[in-house]
């Protein structure tokens, strides 16, 4: 059975119940699915599996407290990351303006610049728009999954 893991940054819990919403999915399209709530770079997948990424933006463009250690990992150990195919959600709030997401949008650079791979487009959720952020994530990863055809059941 194919692995997903969900790598979560958050701050107050809104990235950790996008995680939960959608974890059924995953395991319907026939992965098995862990959800990880203190990643490191030891929990990202081999070659034949996949990643998502949820995660949250604090202050400024910020990264959520519990996701900081991931990205001095990948900063300090500069690991090739060219086997990695991912997904990510990240969530944000446009009032914040040239910061809104930030923190998604830097991973996503940093992981391209390791050699990763996002499957399919970065999904940006507006707290400004949708007050509950699994309304926007279900129906994404949803047509996510079709979208890259990783349906194994």
């Amino acid at each position: 059975m194919p692995q997903l893991k969900i790598l979560v940054g958050t701050m107050y819990g809104g990235a950790l119940d996008v995680a939960e919403q959608v974890k059924p999915l995953f395991e319907q399209a026939g992965f098995g699915v862990d959800i990880v709530e203190q990643p490191t770079l030891d929990d990202l997948t081999s070659d034949e599996d996949i990643s998502l990424f949820v995660i949250s933006t604090t202050g400024n463009g910020d990264f959520p407290g519990n996701f900081v250690p991931f990205v001095r990992g990948l900063s300090d150990k500069s690991p090739a990351l060219t086997g990695l195919r991912y997904g990510l959600i990240a969530l944000g709030d446009s009032s914040y303006g040239d910061t809104f997401c930030g923190a998604g949008r830097k991973l996503d650079s940093l992981l391209e610049d390791h050699g990763a791979r996002r499957m399919g487009e970065r999904l940006e959720v507006d707290a400004m728009e949708t007050f509950m952020a699994d309304d926007a994530a279900v129906p994404w990863v949803e047509e996510w999954i079709e979208e890259q055809q990783i349906k194994v059941a």
